[in-house]
């Protein structure tokens, strides 16, 4: 029996031998803004990569930049990881730009395919020029951020910070020349041979990667990271945002219509969440708001045009101020062109729309009991005051309140009580 036992072990051991195990890496595409749903999409390849005991996980970037609080979750999860993070700055025509190079400089290995460039990382005012103090502070935090990276990572600290104070930008060979990535790589394949036997140190100590013939697994985000990733769009949740207003108000001032309602309910929910993945300036949510109720005003109350002016205005500089322009080194901004859309489509929706929605509202009611009064009819018989009268070709006891009415004369129906009429005399007939 134990013979059997080392027989058993003998042959696991010369299993492994002559017929080693595939190596394995992990690809990602980070085609995006830096957000809180690409934190969590890059998060899931780390997991990923380590649950495989993959070789190294591999993320193919192109961005525009995005928030420096999801940068620094992200370069603080590559500093402090247990596997190797190569960042491939890839397809053609990519870009690592302001909040990419800093990711891209706090990977283990860094890679640019032909034609990208990498750069253009100075702190920037999403709503025109900031107090020079605090832009001084701004500028001088990224810059000390970069260099601790940059030293880490053992990369050209000086064009590091460079690119924060100068915001310079540069292409795939200028930063191979300057030691600001390690290699270009036309495709995949190319990368792989180029950091096969590279040794990197991280959190578990060094580590000898082993790329050649492995097998590559493609990590797609999933379908909430995507949903997450469309919404988190600035301009998208400004959207959702004019929408869900649209549609709550529609629905308070037409109710039964519950279309619009839900619809907007939706849209109201999708919008906060968006906001609270972005660095919302508070003031302009409630100007914006604001300027909503300014509309609804200018409906009810005669104002000759000031109150829709000060709605305009209100949420002009409400959407400017949607973005919190102390929030440094962000790229996302709203669209002006979709700022200006949206103000023409809102001033519109509410003195048109509402405003028809209301006047139907306050139209006198043609059925029922209250579609009776100021209603023309004959009078069948004298009234002395009471007597009997024919209102929609339907016949009523009635009880004057002008002098005696005489059969075949007009009435005006004044009221109704308990199903008898108050009339007045009319013209005669």
């Amino acid at each position: 029996m134990y013979l059997n036992k080392y027989i058993f072990l003998v042959l696991i051991l010369l299993s492994s031998t002559l017929f080693p195990q595939t190596t394995r890496v992990v690809v990602i595409t980070a085609e995006s803004a830096v957000q809180p749903a690409l934190e969590d999409y890059i998060q899931m390849g780390i997991d990923k990569t380590i649950a495989l005991e993959a070789e190294c996980l591999i993320i193919k970037l192109n961005t525009p930049g995005g928030l420096l609080s999801t940068t620094r979750s992200i370069v603080q999860k590559f500093l402090n990881s247990k596997i190797p993070i190569i960042v491939y700055v890839a397809p053609s025509g990519s870009q690592a730009a302001s909040a990419g190079v800093f990711i891209t400089l706090a990977a283990h290995i860094a890679v640019m395919a032909p034609g990208t460039n990498i750069g253009a990382a100075h702190p920037v005012s999403l709503q025109g020029q900031q107090d020079s103090i605090l832009m001084t502070k701004a500028t001088n935090d990224a810059s000390a951020f970069i260099r601790s990276i940059s030293e880490k990572r053992k990369r050209n600290v000086k064009w590091s910070e460079d690119a924060v104070r100068k915001s310079i930008s540069i292409t795939e060979k200028e930063a191979l020349e300057l030691n600001v990535i390690d290699f270009i790589a036309d495709d995949l394949e190319v990368l792989l041979n180029q950091i096969n036997g590279r040794e990197l140190e991280t959190t578990e100590g060094i580590l000898k990667l082993n790329t050649s013939d492995c097998e590559i697994i493609i990590l797609e985000k999933t379908l909430a990271q995507e949903i997450l990733s469309i919404i988190s769009d600035p301009n998208i949740a400004y959207i959702l945002l004019m929408l869900g207003i649209y549609g709550l108000f529609f629905e308070l001032y037409n109710p039964g219509a519950i279309f619009p309602g839900v619809i907007g309910a939706i849209c109201i929910i999708l919008a906060f969440y968006s906001m609270n993945t972005l660095p919302i300036n508070y003031a302009g949510l409630a100007l914006i708001l604001l300027s909503v109720v300014l509309f609804i005003l200018e409906i009810k109350i005669i104002s000759h045009g000031l109150l829709t002016i000060g709605g305009i205005i209100s949420l002009f500089l409400g959407s400017l101020m949607l973005i919190d322009p102390t929030s440094l080194l962000e790229t996302m901004e709203i669209s002006m062109e979709l700022i200006i859309f949206i103000i023409v489509i809102t001033t519109l929706f509410f003195l048109i729309i509402i405003s028809l929605g209301i006047k139907a509202q306050k139209n006198k009611p043609v059925t029922g009991i209250e579609g009776m009064m100021g209603e023309i009819g004959i009078a069948l018989t004298d009234l002395q005051p009471t007597g009997e009268v024919m209102v929609h070709g339907e016949y009523w006891h009635a009880v004057s309140v002008d002098d005696d009415i005489c059969k075949g004369d007009k009435v005006e129906v004044v009221s109704i009580n308990d199903l008898k009429l108050t009339v007045k005399n009319s013209k005669p007939v």
